[in-house]
């Protein structure tokens, strides 16, 4: 492999090729540091063309590339197995803001933007990027289309799909497709811009995109609602988009345990309310019309829903700071769910209407399989992507809780698929649910799947393992 090696140095400079295992082990290991895997190189393209003369180089001398990004992925996608053949790919250097135009409203970004750089460049030419999502300090754009990110903005804007109107991507054979076209527009053949959202690099490698951009909301208002159970959450949101329709850009769902573990391990965040309910929900409006008119929807919505019964209590934030400390409440329930030990995690989606059963059904189901387990339910309830997180009970070894990780996710993924939901609705299915995912796709669609990568990657160079 000296030749290939020495090729990578030629084309991008020996500084941004390494091999010694202190600097591979950052881009071997996956963010929950469950995964450790090892890699022929790292390679750092500067730009678009070096990463074509790369994946040319890879495609002459037979070596798998993993694209890799912010690397915060949650299913092994960004990572490379253990057999150290592979390339990883890391487009981070690919960080520049190509134009913004704030007549057609787009942004054109490269794949290694980190997304919070995406945000602050939109919020400067007094647009609004409204992909957000608690990894948005570290996770790049290319990651967040490669595996269709959602995040909590998604009843509004949509998930990274419904965000991008152009690619540009290197193909598996080297070459550069330019499809940077900021049109709303298009109908002159396939859609090979969505062919390549959400395949997690495993068809070609994103390295810039067109993204939709938005005028900045006049006004953000939030409020936390404390609810009986999932039924009334899913009641109180049918009313919030009666009474709001676009203007509700967030609707969170979060059971009483993710409080309990933020608290516990964020002492210096508060619950507002006095006592503990079953379930909360954490409303957002963005206005496009004034604070006034936000506020007297907001007030019709919790009023309304108090006197129907369908919340049990309600704060209204009253100051960007209170909004501010509202949402720390939900982002940091990964974090305390994390310092309180390993779990297993879902992230699923099921049709809007039937989540309140699906969770009634499952829960109970969980309960008599794994006596004392802790489920620590929490999402995007507005678009049906639940994470859907299982804890071990209290006082239960974390490894021996885990070892019981494939029995626990097939009661979940079963009741799922029992009511027409996906295993995946944000984070992809990686090299984790590769194989879980072929009990639940029909053999058309798992044809078609295939169809498309021996197409497109014949050799099977892209992320082998991953997705397919």
């Amino acid at each position: 492999m000296n030749a290939f090696l020495d090729g990578c140095r030629a084309v991008v400079g020996p500084a941004h090729v390494l091999t010694s295992p202190g600097d591979l082990i950052a881009y071997v290991t996956d963010h929950r540091r469950r995964h450790i895997g090892a890699a022929l190189a790292v390679v750092r393209p500067g730009n678009t063309e070096e990463v074509a003369a790369i994946v040319r180089l890879c495609q002459q001398h037979r070596v798998p590339i993993v694209p890799q990004g912010g690397n915060t992925g949650l299913v092994l996608g960004s990572v490379p197995d253990t057999s150290g053949n592979a390339l990883v790919l890391s487009l981070t250097r690919l960080n520049r803001i190509r134009g913004i135009d704030t007549v057609n409203d787009t942004l054109i970004a490269e794949a290694g933007c980190i997304l919070k750089n995406v945000q602050d460049a939109a919020a400067d030419a007094g647009r609004l990027f409204p992909l957000s999502l608690a990894s948005e300090g570290s996770c790049t754009i290319g990651g967040n289309l490669s595996s269709n990110a959602g995040g909590t903005a998604v009843l509004r804007y949509g998930n990274a799909r419904e965000l991008c109107l152009g690619l540009e991507v290197v193909t598996a054979e080297g070459e550069i497709w330019d499809g940077l076209r900021g049109l709303r527009k298009d109908n002159t053949g396939y859609d090979l811009r969505d062919l390549f959202i959400g395949a997690e690099g495993t068809l070609g490698i994103i390295s810039a995109a067109v993204l939709k951009i938005y005028p900045r909301p006049r006004a953000q208002l939030t409020a936390l609602a404390a609810v009986r159970n999932p039924a009334a959450a899913l009641a109180l949101l049918a009313s919030a988009r009666e009474h709001c329709g676009d203007t509700l850009t967030g609707f969170e769902l979060m059971s009483e345990i993710c409080l309990q573990l933020v608290q516990k391990h964020f002492p210096e965040l508060h619950s507002p309310f006095s006592q503990r309910h079953p379930h909360y929900v954490l409303l957002e409006l963005s206005d496009q019309e004034s604070e006034q008119h936000a506020s007297q929807l907001l007030e019709t919505v919790i009023g309304n829903a108090l006197e129907a019964g369908l919340i049990e209590d309600a704060v209204v934030a009253t100051s960007m700071a209170q909004s501010a400390q509202l949402w720390k409440l939900r982002e940091h329930i990964s974090a305390a769910q994390a310092a309180e030990g390993k779990n297993i995690k879902h992230d699923i989606a099921v049709p809007i209407s039937r989540i309140g059963d699906f969770i009634d059904t499952t829960d109970r189901l969980l309960a008599e399989a794994f006596p004392g387990c802790r489920l620590v339910t929490f999402g995007h309830l507005g678009d049906g992507n639940l994470h859907y997180n299982v804890s071990a009970p209290e006082g239960m070894p974390d490894d021996l809780f885990l070892a019981r990780q494939a029995a626990v996710n097939r009661v979940v993924h079963d009741s799922v698929h029992r009511y027409d939901g996906s295993i995946s609705a944000e984070h992809g299915l990686g090299a984790l649910k590769r194989e879980e995912i072929l009990r639940y796709k029909s053999p058309v669609e798992l044809r078609l799947q295939h169809a498309i990568k021996n197409a497109l990657d014949p050799l099977n160079l892209m992320n082998p393992g991953k997705l397919i």
